[in-house]
């Protein structure tokens, strides 16, 4: 899918949920002339794998979310495997604390007090790809460990987001990851990695995506 059809494709995403965005010729959608701004980049992968869709939303001139989904099947068909994944884990959580269209049925919506400040936080699900979601319970602890470590972090009083992916092979071998603000978060991952993930007769990779803004009083 090239990067016209993808603009397109974003665009009507965004107007479904009355959102009205504006399209310049570099494939960025626009908030009223001004950020935040998204793009999407699709990049076909190489003969036998996923491909890859890049998305990119500008909060300012200093700061952006970056974020990567695989897309299963060749062509467009890859394309939309990953526009689903994209719809699935984030689209919902970047509308509500970017654009400020909430939708609680997509995602769970929290307070924690980190420091000195109350945040709002929105959690997306736990999507687990390579088994059977139903087969692969997603342990309670995974949450409260990444809240535990959030804790004893200090958060400057702006947005921040959170990328954990957890993955898990049949043999036996499982490695985790957390992002903070697009950088690996040591604390986050290894919080991750201390909770007892459940085995799967399959590979499996659970992801889920977290924003944290600072709550106005």
């Amino acid at each position: 899918m090239d990067s016209a059809a993808l603009q397109k494709y974003l665009l009507r995403l965004f107007e479904r949920h009355d959102v009205e965005l504006e399209a310049d010729e570099d494939g960025w959608l626009v908030t009223d002339d001004d950020f935040p701004a998204i793009r999407a980049e699709w990049h076909e992968g190489a003969a036998g794998e996923p491909g890859r869709l890049d998305i990119d939303v500008v909060l300012s001139e200093e700061r952006r979310i970056e974020e990567s989904f695989a897309g299963i099947g060749g062509g467009d068909a890859g394309c939309r495997d990953a526009l689903r994944a994209f719809e699935q884990n984030i689209f919902h959580l970047l509308l509500a604390a970017c654009w400020y269209v909430t939708d609680d049925r997509k995602m769970r919506i929290t307070a924690w007090d980190i420091g000195v400040r109350a945040w709002d936080v929105f959690i997306g699900p736990f999507t687990v790809r390579g088994a059977d979601e139903n087969a692969v319970p997603i342990p309670l602890e995974a949450l409260s460990a990444i809240e535990t470590a959030l804790k004893r972090e200090v958060l400057a009083p702006e947005l921040h987001w959170l990328r954990l992916v957890h993955q898990h092979g049949t043999d036996g071998n499982a490695r985790c990851e957390v992002l903070l603000d697009n950088e690996p978060w040591t604390a986050g991952t290894l919080a991750l990695d201390s909770v007892a993930w459940p085995v799967s007769g399959y590979d499996y990779s659970a992801r889920c995506f977290m924003l944290l803004d600072v709550r106005d009083y």
